[in-house]
């Protein structure tokens, strides 16, 4: 799963439109607490990105090899505080909740934490999903090269990044 920051917008609206239309929640100003929303999703890329840089540091420092990324990303990521995976979804839904509970442009939250963090986990899912449905497609679209080779990882990336554009998720 993977958060793009070009879905943030609709992400942001979506949660505040489900949580709204379902009675969650009531708002003075929508367009407002979607930025409230924004916030907390462009603060957890803002600390994935820098915990990524710190995983890359920390990785070429001690001469480990790339295999170890995965391991060494989720150290850091535990001791800053950051979930991943699932954890993030976890992580962003409880700043979403702290901020709505602070933001003058929430005027009431009606429901319990876990009836909120269970339908905006919900919508998160639903758009952080597109990066398994990416990957399944460009694996289809380059099925004639041979995995794991130099032009298999080129044409990978290649098309991918195509993708992304054609669907704004740069």
């Amino acid at each position: 799963m993977r958060l793009y920051s070009g879905k943030i917008p609709t992400i942001a609206g979506e949660i505040v439109k489900t949580l709204v239309d379902s009675g969650d929640i009531a708002v003075i100003d929508r367009g407002e607490a979607e930025m409230d929303a924004q916030a907390v999703l462009k603060e957890y890329l803002r600390l994935d990105r820098e915990i990524t840089e710190r995983t890359k540091d920390v990785l070429q420092k001690r001469g480990l090899p790339y295999e170890q990324f995965g391991k060494v990303k989720r150290t850091l990521a535990h001791e800053k505080g950051l979930g991943l995976g699932e954890e993030g979804l976890e992580w962003m839904t409880s700043q979403m909740i702290e901020s709505f509970m602070q933001s003058p442009h929430v005027e009431e939250i009606f429901s319990e934490d876990t009836v909120l963090r269970k339908r905006m986990a919900d919508v998160l899912k639903r758009h952080m999903l597109v990066d398994e449905e990416l990957d399944e497609e460009v694996r289809r679209k380059i099925k004639n090269l041979e995995e794991g080779t130099a032009t298999w990882e080129i044409e990978y990336t290649k098309v991918l990044d195509q993708m992304k554009r054609n669907r704004g998720l740069g």
